[in-house]
């Protein structure tokens, strides 16, 4: 009975988030969340949506709106290269694929390794930042991407 409470206490404890980078900064994402990584291929635009989304694409029968993430948050540039991948997002209520300049790696952090993210002024709702997960000398900006995409401003909404 002991070994199985400590197993419990060891899924709660530790996560599995995919990461990626946007410019200088390394992300985190749930990997539950993730349902495939692709390579960018240009999407179909949408007339009058705003400038991060760059259009839709048709996966398999599902139309998938793909947001640039870069642009998103403001980066300085959003180049296209062989890079450039789209992941996939499995989402509660739809499925949406974000750009990025590339995916590191999965990486398992355990709950004492996050820290709470600094109360400051930035481009991503302070509510959509689970916190700053540190690996070794690496610092990861963990993402509720779920609750990013479900935003207002992302005109995503699943009605």
């Amino acid at each position: 009975m002991g070994a199985m409470e400590r197993a419990d206490d060891l899924t709660t404890a530790a996560r599995e988030y995919l990461t990626f980078r946007l410019s200088q900064e390394e992300y985190g994402i749930d990997i539950l969340k993730v349902q495939e990584i692709r390579g960018y291929e240009p999407p179909t635009r949408i007339a009058n949506a705003p400038t991060f989304i760059k259009g839709v694409v048709n996966l398999r029968g599902t139309i998938v709106p793909i947001v640039d993430m870069r642009l998103k948050f403001n980066c300085s540039e959003a180049e296209y290269n062989s890079f450039t991948v789209v992941i996939i997002l499995n989402l509660r209520s739809r499925i949406v694929g974000i750009v990025v300049d590339s995916v590191s790696d999965v990486l398992e952090l355990a709950a004492d390794s996050i820290k709470a993210a600094p109360d400051i002024e930035s481009i991503i709702d302070n509510g959509c930042i689970l916190g700053l997960g540190s690996v070794n000398e690496r610092m990861l900006i963990l993402l509720d991407i779920e609750r990013l995409m479900s935003g207002a401003d992302m005109a995503l909404s699943a009605d």
